[in-house]
């Protein structure tokens, strides 16, 4: 006994994963019973199926791992309803199951395991042909290795539901939660990449600001809902007119911001046309739920980077100055018109 529990000393201290822990705690079963073979299962409620996760095989009788039969006949369901967990004389207690038969089983041992709020996640198990006296002491090996698979299991299934919540929270921290583009912090970083790739290539970067002019009114006269929905429509809007590779984040209220690759050596003609592209993409009617508005278009600054230039901060700078130039430009035609 000294040596199987420091074997299970061993097998809980080092193996970090289910299948080398259960592997382990299998090989210990078979030491402790002396049975020909030791499983683990998983019950399946929701098919009715009972499949075979792991299994010892050591001598004549073999049950394969990955087998599944269907759950109402297998002894693992008729030793929890019964509440019969052990028995040396299979063919007198369950002669009528058709899985005993196949198998010729005569002894049979099992332990439920339990995870979360006593949900049943399947059985350990061992099984043999032969008569097998397993003792008192086994059995309650048999309820701690159940423990502690069920504890791994647990380990297990939380690891990965933290995964996938990092993932969720690393998306959401780098999304806009109204719009789905991405926000300031990721723009900050795509454009810092950005510009380092451009750095490599001896290439630059257009980038364009977008200011939507007229916001607040369109949350003053139409309300705060209405002014998300058109957030929403303009960020689709523009988003669905850019070339493939450009990249658009919303980086505060009313505020954009489009990037990408100068394929033209004609930057100045470059700028002019993505200007006008965006200013025709932000003009037109917008539905808006209930209610439907003409918005007159954005004023937007296009801006070209310098060769080698790696700082996405001046870039931006350089671009909102482009914008406030086009914006008090759009201002003082609009004055002119009355």
């Amino acid at each position: 006994m000294n040596n199987v529990l420091k074997k299970l000393a061993v097998a809980v201290s080092e193996d970090d994963d289910l299948e080398t822990l259960v592997q382990s705690l299998l090989e210990l079963l078979e030491t402790v019973t002396g049975l020909e073979s030791t499983f683990l299962t998983h019950i399946d409620m929701a098919t009715g199926v009972q499949r075979i996760v792991f299994a010892r095989n050591s001598k004549e009788l073999s049950i394969p791992e990955g087998l599944t039969v269907p759950w109402g006949d297998t002894l693992c369901k008729r030793a929890l309803d019964e509440g019969q967990m052990y028995s040396d004389n299979v063919r007198h207690l369950w002669g009528d199951s058709e899985a005993a038969k196949a198998l010729g089983l005569t002894t049979y041992i099992s332990e439920p395991v339990h995870i979360g709020d006593n949900e049943l996640y399947g059985t350990l198990c061992g099984a043999s042909r032969q008569k097998v006296q397993v003792s008192k002491d086994a059995q309650r090996l048999l309820a701690m290795f159940s423990r502690l698979i069920a504890r791994q299991l647990e380990r297990d299934q939380l690891l990965a539901t933290l995964r996938r919540e990092h993932i969720t929270l690393q998306e959401f921290a780098l999304s806009d939660p109204l719009t789905g583009i991405p926000n300031r912090r990721a723009m900050d970083a795509e454009l810092k990449r950005s510009l380092a790739n451009a750095d490599r290539a001896n290439s630059l970067i257009h980038l364009a600001f977008i200011d939507l002019d007229g916001f607040k009114s369109i949350n003053d006269n139409y309300g705060h809902d209405a002014g998300d929905r058109f957030l929403i429509e303009m960020s689709k809007t523009i988003k669905a007119g850019l070339r493939e590779g450009d990249f658009m984040a919303r980086i505060g209220g009313d505020e954009f911001v489009v990037f990408g690759s100068a394929f033209s050596g004609d930057y100045e003609g470059s700028r002019t046309a993505i200007r006008a592209r965006l200013e025709d993409l932000s003009k037109g009617t917008f539905f808006l739920g209930t209610t439907s508005i003409d918005y007159g278009g954005a004023s937007i600054g296009v801006v070209t980077s310098d060769p080698g230039m790696k700082n996405p901060e001046a870039l931006l700078a350089r671009a909102d100055e482009a914008m406030y130039l086009a914006k008090k430009a759009r201002r003082k035609d609009t004055a002119g018109r009355k």
